[in-house]
């Protein structure tokens, strides 16, 4: 038996972004960890690839969209702590951008599969 949100180009990529906001949480640079944000940051970023499997595995399509307008809400909510986390000096321009650039493509991924699951609903 094979999973099937494993065949969702959009859950790979969530899943790579969830690995790089791990990877920024690893080497924060703050002299004080701020333990609350950091643990919301990594739980932010990491629900977006499991609301989109948890979603997969529901009975119907319109629980589906749910769990993918859930998703889009966990990667908004990470971005807006690493947009903290670089104005603290925490992350860098360039990694904040990156991350950035990966939510974007993701947030259109989701949009783009929302809209395809809603037609045939």
């Amino acid at each position: 038996m094979d999973f099937a949100f494993k065949d969702l180009k959009v859950w790979r990529r969530a899943v790579d972004f969830a690995d790089y906001a791990i990877s920024l949480t690893e080497n924060l640079q703050s002299n004080r960890k701020h333990y609350r944000l950091v643990e919301q940051f990594e739980s932010s970023a990491t629900s977006v690839a499991m609301n989109i499997a948890e979603g997969k595995g529901r009975n119907s399509k319109k629980e589906f969209v749910q769990y993918l307008y859930i998703s889009r809400g966990s990667l908004y909510e990470a971005v807006t702590l690493a947009i903290l986390f670089n104005r603290r000096h925490w992350i860098s321009k360039e990694q904040l951008e990156h991350l950035e650039n990966e939510a974007i493509e993701i947030a259109s991924m989701l949009k783009g599969l929302i809209n395809s699951i809603k037609k045939s609903i």
